[in-house]
């Protein structure tokens, strides 16, 4: 039987892909403040403003394509069972060819309707208002913004409690609820931690191996350190 090999990602490992990460060094959304584009308040308010800021993020993701470190991640599946669990609203997982994909906080190809969240579609054209679900409700992004509920959080947390091994790449672990997931893992279960500038203390977990590095020649690293134990 494989080991259950437990990877959760961060904006770190798309940005390689050319995929910007939305927030800037000022705290900004791409020249917006964060709840006026992320939030059920700033689409109530201004709901063609929070539309068109998800549809150029959509149009840019459809021009980008998954880098090395995603394809990496595939290659451990033959040796591995590999889960995913990504804040990355991306599915540059999925077309490098990985299985088992949870996003925590929504997918930017899907929209979902605002009057049931159960209706939720595959979307890879801009939202506009007067998109409609059968219902007769307005579309948004199938984004989970600030303030609302994270609904895969508990699944992730059953996945990260099973883990052999843990990695996280590209992610500071400082966003709740994500970062909690690092809670789960059983005591003394191998965690690797890739960032090329990583703000973890080497003693803030048992069997932690910190690689100082990009997510792509990380990943490499990862790979012959896996092989080898």
């Amino acid at each position: 039987m494989k080991k259950r090999l437990v990877v959760l990602t961060g904006a770190g490992i798309s940005a390689e892909s050319g995929i910007k990460t939305f927030r800037d060094a000022d705290g900004l959304w791409e020249g917006h403040d964060i709840y006026e584009v992320a939030s059920p308040q700033g689409f109530r308010a201004n709901p063609e403003l929070v539309l068109d800021f998800y549809n150029q993020r959509r149009k840019q993701l459809l021009e980008v394509s998954p880098n090395k470190a995603h394809h990496n991640l595939v290659s451990l599946e033959s040796d591995f069972e590999v889960d995913i669990i990504t804040q990355n609203v991306d599915d540059l997982h999925e077309r490098a060819g990985n299985k088992n994909v949870i996003h925590l906080h929504g997918e930017l190809l899907k929209a979902r309707s605002t009057k049931n969240k159960h209706l939720v579609y595959n979307w890879n054209k801009d939202i506009v208002m007067g998109d409609v679900c059968e219902e007769n409700a307005q579309l948004r992004p199938h984004i989970v913004w600030f303030g609302e509920d994270v609904p895969l959080l508990e699944k992730a947390a059953e996945i990260t409690l099973q883990a052999g091994i843990l990695v996280i790449i590209g992610t500071s672990m400082q966003v709740y609820p994500a970062a909690s997931l690092v809670n789960y893992v059983q005591h003394n279960t191998p965690i690797y931690f890739i960032d090329p500038k990583p703000a973890v203390n080497k003693n803030a977990f048992n069997n932690l191996t910190i690689i100082e590095d990009v997510a792509s020649s990380g990943t490499d690293k990862l790979i012959t350190i896996l092989k080898q134990a």
